[in-house]
């Protein structure tokens, strides 16, 4: 038996969280310079919107989210991840009434991998109660680094012969009632200097030029001569019914 509960309700978890839920993420993702700078005001504007997942008293997942106020169009879809947290903090400063909840981040623990979907439905009814009658959320595709090369909005149209997304994060989803909406070629860009990225990737970069980096979704770009390296994340927006 699964139960959500707000993450500040939980605090004896807060340690295993962590560590636990940063296992599966590269560590180049959380060095989003332009969402740090909202962080600090979406935890403490949002915090009744993170969650743990428990089964039983076990930490199983959690995950986070904003409101923001959106129209239900595409062109009115925020750019993505970064985009997002800055549309909610200005939003909520501004006195904006939200009519969306968006799903940021959601992670699962690998032994009790059967949790996400009971949590996202879990997650989406609590939203629905709270009058926001519109969710959605910016996926970050679990099999797109197979293959970085592919263009997002090619990769989002890809499925099995049973008609399901090939990808299978976005399969969970659509399983629940999520539809495509359209993907968000940038959002994220995550900047750093060549030592910063070989840190992060533990791989050295040579030379000037495009890499294949592990867990990415989109190539690396390196510039020696600028001391840069340049990583722009694609994902893709559903919406849940």
């Amino acid at each position: 038996m699964f139960t959500l509960i707000p993450a500040a309700d939980g605090p004896q978890y807060d340690d295993e969280a962590a560590v636990r839920f940063a296992e599966g993420w590269p560590e180049f993702i959380f060095h989003d310079a332009v969402a740090k700078q909202w962080n600090a005001r979406r935890t403490e504007y949002f915090s009744d919107w993170e969650f743990y997942f428990l089964s039983g008293d076990r930490l199983a997942a959690g995950c986070w989210g904003v409101t923001i106020a959106w129209d239900g169009t595409i062109a009115d879809l925020p750019a993505g991840y970064t985009d997002t947290l800055g549309r909610a903090v200005t939003s909520y400063e501004e006195g904006v009434v939200p009519n969306t909840f968006v799903l940021m981040a959601a992670a699962v623990l690998p032994e009790f991998r059967g949790a996400a979907a009971a949590m996202i439905t879990a997650v989406r009814d609590r939203a629905l109660a709270a009058d926001l009658p519109q969710v959605i959320a910016p996926l970050r595709p679990t099999w797109k680094p197979r293959y970085p090369l592919t263009p997002i909005d090619t990769y989002a149209t890809w499925s099995r012969p049973d008609g399901l997304p090939l990808d299978p994060w976005l399969r969970t989803h659509t399983r629940l009632g999520a539809t495509v909406l359209t993907p968000a070629p940038a959002s994220q860009t995550i900047t750093g200097t060549v030592a910063d990225w070989e840190s992060w990737t533990d791989m050295p970069f040579p030379t000037s030029g495009p890499y294949v980096i592990p867990a990415g979704l989109s190539v690396l770009h390196i510039d020696r001569e600028a001391n840069t390296g340049t990583y722009v994340e694609p994902n893709i927006w559903v919406r849940h019914a």
